[in-house]
């Protein structure tokens, strides 16, 4: 959603605040409909499915904008036209592997975006310039937050669903990780058929490399992203995205910069080893 820190926002009639709703739930729904057709081209129905049920979450809304315009008499402005930021945040869930994802994560981008959607209808209310515009924006605030409830409860009935198919990662297992991913490339580089071959081997070796430098002298800052699913660690593309995710949390809160200079080098190499595997879509 669009971010306003010093200057409020200027809607200026019905017409303006309406024309924004509405295209704030159409990006949502786009959104959403990009990363169900994502994920059912992988190969994960379930979690297109997830993104389906969003899709029609989302549709329910911008219907319900739709209602309000003609109920009010309001003139239907071009969507184009609001704003030239983006609405919708889908947190990099169309571009991780898709064993990164869950149930829960899906939800759970529904709902930081449903949340970002209430503060700004509330912030519009609170310097709205009159009377309608206000009442019309808090009219969107008590939608949105609404909206979150719901995410809200369907968040946790995820998260009860999946607890069994999670493992807990601590800064303890990294290295045994590292040792996974470097296995996981040599067998790709013994089943490479092109070109870069040499590549996967190199990446291979420096996997073991970090896995060395972590058993004999081990982080001392526990990764933040905790869990993994255990698909997460099946292969060496999804094993990557999470191994990035927790070097570069530990690169950002370590307390020695010792050891928040190995993780963002480590972090680094990891990143690397992602473009190499993207480029080869293994």
């Amino acid at each position: 959603m669009p971010a306003k820190t010093s200057d409020p926002w200027h809607l200026a009639s019905l017409d303006e605040l309406l024309a924004l709703g509405r295209a704030m739930e159409q990006e949502a729904i786009e959104g959403y409909l990009a990363l169900g057709l994502r994920m059912t081209e992988m190969g994960h129905p379930e979690l297109a499915a997830v993104f389906d049920a969003l899709v029609a979450e989302e549709q329910g809304h911008l219907s319900k904008v739709n209602e309000w315009e003609k109920a009010l008499g309001c003139k239907t402005l071009a969507v184009s036209a609001y704003p030239p930021e983006h609405l919708f945040d889908d947190e990099g869930a169309g571009k991780v592997a898709p064993e990164m994802l869950s149930a829960y994560r899906a939800f759970s981008i529904a709902v930081r975006n449903e949340e970002r959607a209430f503060v700004f209808w509330s912030y519009v209310s609170a310097h709205a310039g009159s009377d309608d515009v206000r009442d019309a924006a808090e009219r969107m605030a008590r939608e949105e937050l609404g909206h979150v409830a719901t995410l809200r409860r369907e968040r946790r009935l995820a998260f009860h669903r999946e607890r069994d198919q999670t493992l807990t990662v601590d800064k303890g297992d990294l290295p045994m990780l590292e040792q996974i991913l470097s296995g996981q490339l040599r067998s790709l580089t013994e089943l490479s058929r092109t070109d870069g071959g040499d590549d996967l081997l190199a990446l291979s070796k420096e996997a073991e490399l970090r896995s060395k430098s972590m058993r004999e002298f081990p982080l001392l800052t526990t990764p933040r992203p905790g869990k993994a699913t255990r698909k997460a660690v099946e292969s060496a593309l999804p094993l990557c995205e999470f191994l990035a995710d927790c070097y570069l949390d530990i690169g950002d809160r370590a307390a020695d910069e010792k050891d928040a200079g190995r993780a963002r080098e480590f972090a680094s190499q990891v990143i690397h080893c992602l473009r190499a595997l993207r480029g080869r879509q293994l």
